[in-house]
């Protein structure tokens, strides 16, 4: 490759990496754009450990030890099983998770009940049945509470949990990211969401009887370890699974059947690889997102008003 050719070749791979996250918009889409209108700051602002965290990179390892987390309860695995198209359409899953989370984090207080609302709709006709760690079969609906409950848990975890481990500082430190976030919980319809690190543990522990691994969750795996992606990015997501997987407690490694990243008996270091990858990301991203983008500029034309 001449040195003339690599400067086209670097804007290759920023165009596929971001397309990666957009489910490969060529534009912005006009959903993030419209986060600079509302009438409030939101639930969170600049100053929040939810900005804090969610405008991090770890959110990309978060996503990746949240899906494996979520898998192992069957109830949840099944409604995915039978009604996501992760597996023919798995960037437009992606934006979607995506959409929903930023919609929240950097919206106004009515763009994130309507954004939240929206999936609650989407719900409503995944149910069905699944067969539980005991054997029985049970119903399962992607809207009841004990269900959304884990997704939560799962999902408030890994972002904290890959923050912690791969991140930076967080303002008022992991009780305070727990509680700012419980706000995603009451949105989807979740009773009295943990508030503290502590209560999150307690409550994830409350599930370790409900959870297993099954057929549906290895076929999952399999996906999750070998995404379609460009291969420019097969080496960089290989990390990042290892130090998700790295990441993830001892027992729910071997509910899942995974190992730490090791050579021999030696565990390998996650942290300097995973951190390495992520800056390489954040170079091809840029440093602020256009969801955050615009979400500074609503509070600005707000604080400006007042």
């Amino acid at each position: 490759m001449s040195v003339f050719s690599l400067p086209q070749s670097i804007a290759s791979w920023r165009r596929q990496l971001i397309g990666t996250f957009s489910n490969n918009a060529t534009e912005i889409p006009q959903w993030e754009l419209d986060l600079a209108k509302g009438d409030d700051v939101g639930h969170f602002g600049p100053e929040s450990a939810v900005w804090a965290v969610h405008g991090s990179m770890t959110p990309i390892i978060a996503g990746i030890r949240a899906l494996l987390l979520q898998a192992l309860h069957p109830g949840a695995m099944a409604g995915v099983h039978d009604f996501s198209d992760y597996r023919s359409d798995p960037l437009g899953r992606l934006a979607g998770t995506i959409r929903w989370i930023f919609t929240v984090t950097y919206g106004d207080t009515a763009t994130a009940k309507a954004g939240s609302d929206w999936v609650l709709r989407l719900h409503e006709r995944v149910h069905g049945s699944y067969v539980d760690a005991d054997g029985a079969v049970q119903p399962y609906s992607a809207n009841d509470p004990e269900i959304a409950r884990w997704v939560h848990l799962a999902f408030t975890d890994a972002f904290l949990s890959s923050h912690q481990r791969y991140g930076g500082p967080i303002p008022g430190g992991a009780d305070a990211y727990v509680a700012e976030w419980a706000v995603a919980g009451e949105l989807m319809g979740i009773p009295d969401p943990p508030r503290s690190e502590a209560e999150l543990r307690k409550q994830m522990a409350g599930y370790d009887a409900q959870l297993r691994s099954s057929g549906y969750v290895q076929e999952a795996l399999g996906f999750l370890r070998r995404p379609p992606l460009p291969s420019n990015q097969r080496i960089g997501y290989r990390v990042l699974f290892a130090g998700a997987v790295a990441s993830l407690e001892p027992k729910h490694r071997e509910l899942l059947g995974l190992r730490a990243p090791h050579l021999g008996p030696v565990p390998l270091p996650m942290k300097f690889p995973v951190k390495l990858v992520l800056g390489v990301i954040r170079l091809g991203l840029g440093p602020q997102g256009p969801s955050e983008r615009s979400a500074r500029q609503r509070i600005a034309r707000l604080s400006t008003v007042r």
